[in-house]
């Protein structure tokens, strides 16, 4: 008799369980995905960095949601600086590309990309001498490909494509295209998107969006994220980054002074002399020069520390007046006008940053900007070095590239009063680098396959919560039930011998 109700008891109960499981819906559970990996090579003009990233295998609207997983400084100059050295541009990434080895694991090393992007460096050696590129970029390619990685090529970025780049990085490190919401799924927010400022070595980029009509069709560029579509003005400036232009005003001051072997330097620091040789100043394509220079031709430079004459010099490399288009930022380039806040990073942030600290005070407007300016130009070397020991590299210049960040923020891109505080300077975000080796990944994983995620069945937690109560409910009664009955049996056999 009790086996009998044992068993009615628990055909019931399963019975009741495979009902439950029918009646109540189960939801795909994804299994926590891989992570992939994939290694950018920011070839600049003056070194070369190299960025790890990382992203879930599993992608967010055809996109991967990427972080910097490490970084690693290559020792000595960028690329371009090894022309003519053979093998030289090749070792010098031997050693970061180790760390990658180590950094990423073995079993990711077959499926991890390896891209090299070089910059204003390599267009304009690819300009200057282009036999000399190509054989860069192929001794370093096949460096690349000695190692387990999956190498996609080793390519010379156009200036739009390294503003465009730049410009993804920022809008991604600032939640603009999609961020974590507090549900636990990955949103997008619909933010207005941030402009890009870069200032490198050897070119500068602004890029943002814009709703004018772009009129020149080379600063264009649609790009598709995170399932959305963007249509950015993008424009760079070759031979208008710090050290080329550097160069250039050098060359200015000699052509307006007409001598080869001595200068006044009105942005260099007053009690500052230098001799340099003077080719080294015309060995770039920035710079023309009718008559060949002799090796050994040396030029003696004396600062004069002359703020107004250094503003003079440096507007003079500028130009203004020629434009084609309905409006233009400068040496006849169409810019539609500038709309929303701005990054500035690179030598931007650097240079804004000595500023405020060489002044002592906070850049919120055009005339502290300028205020902060004079305060540079007018100060000594000596005063420099006693203030800034550490930057003993960069003083001489510190004059001259603020008047170039002054001069290309205000005269050429058009900042005003109003807009030039909604400019952000940062080296920094949200401990990310800044610069297009980031947007340049996060558009490359588009094109990169996602892996199947693993996926399996299982109740919603309302649901386990239920059948657990049931199950529960269902085993008290069926222990009290069993205790009833051998209770029961247990009067009749005392009972009834």
């Amino acid at each position: 008799m009790q086996l009998q109700i044992c068993t009615t008891i628990a055909t019931l109960f399963i019975s009741f369980i495979g009902i439950l499981l029918l009646v109540i819906n189960l939801e795909d559970i994804k299994e926590p995905a891989q992570l992939m990996y994939g290694i950018v090579l920011d070839a600049g003009s003056t070194h070369t960095s190299m960025f790890i990233y990382k992203w879930p295998a599993d992608k967010q609207n055809g996109t991967g949601i990427v972080s910097q997983h490490s970084e690693c400084h290559v020792k000595g100059g960028g690329i371009s600086s090894y022309a003519g050295v053979r093998g030289g541009a090749a070792r010098s990434l031997a050693e970061c590309m180790e760390k990658a080895m180590q950094e990423i694991p073995k079993s990711r090393h077959e499926l991890t990309p390896v891209y090299l992007g070089a910059t204003a460096g390599m267009r304009l050696l690819n300009v200057s001498k282009p036999k000399e590129s190509d054989e860069v970029l192929k001794e370093v390619g096949d460096k690349l490909k000695t190692y387990p990685f999956s190498f996609k090529g080793a390519t010379i970025l156009s200036g739009q494509e390294e503003g465009a780049y730049g410009w993804v990085t920022v809008n991604y490190l600032l939640e603009k295209f999609i961020k974590y919401g507090f549900v636990g799924q990955w949103l997008s927010p619909g933010r207005d998107t941030v402009g890009a400022l870069d200032l490198g070595g050897a070119s500068t980029q602004i890029t943002f969006v814009t709703e004018q009509t772009v009129e020149n069709k080379d600063n264009l560029m649609k790009l598709r994220l995170y399932g959305r579509d963007y249509k950015i003005y993008t424009q760079s400036f070759l031979c208008y980054g710090r050290d080329q232009f550097l160069l250039k005003l050098l060359a200015h001051l000699i052509t307006t002074q007409g001598s080869n072997s001595s200068i006044v330097h009105p942005c260099y620091p007053a009690d500052y002399e230098q001799s340099i040789k003077l080719c080294s100043v015309f060995d770039t394509p920035c710079n023309k020069r009718q008559t060949p220079c002799k090796s050994d031709d040396n030029l003696q430079i004396k600062g004069t520390g002359n703020y107004n004459q250094c503003m003079g010099n440096v507007s003079h490399l500028f130009s203004f007046n020629h434009c084609s288009y309905s409006k233009c930022s400068f040496d006849g380039v169409f810019q539609p006008n500038i709309t929303g806040n701005f990054m500035a990073f690179s030598a931007f942030f650097y240079t804004h940053l000595f500023l405020q600290r060489a002044a002592g005070i906070t850049i919120t407007s055009i005339a502290d900007l300028e205020d902060a300016t004079r305060v540079v130009c007018n100060m000594s070397f000596q005063e420099m070095q006693n203030m800034f020991p550490d930057e003993a590299k960069h003083l001489r210049d510190y004059c001259a590239d603020s008047i170039l960040l002054r001069v290309l923020l205000i005269n050429g891109y058009g900042f005003s009063d109003l807009s030039f505080p909604h400019i952000s300077f940062q080296g920094k975000a949200e401990d990310n680098s800044v610069g297009w080796f980031l947007g340049y990944m996060l558009s490359l994983s588009n094109l990169l396959p996602a892996e199947n995620v693993l996926l399996r069945k299982a109740l919603r937690p309302d649901a386990w919560r239920a059948a657990i109560f049931l199950f529960s409910a269902l085993l008290i009664a069926t222990i009290f039930f069993l205790i009833r009955s051998y209770q029961k049996n247990a009067t009749k056999l005392c009972c009834y011998p």
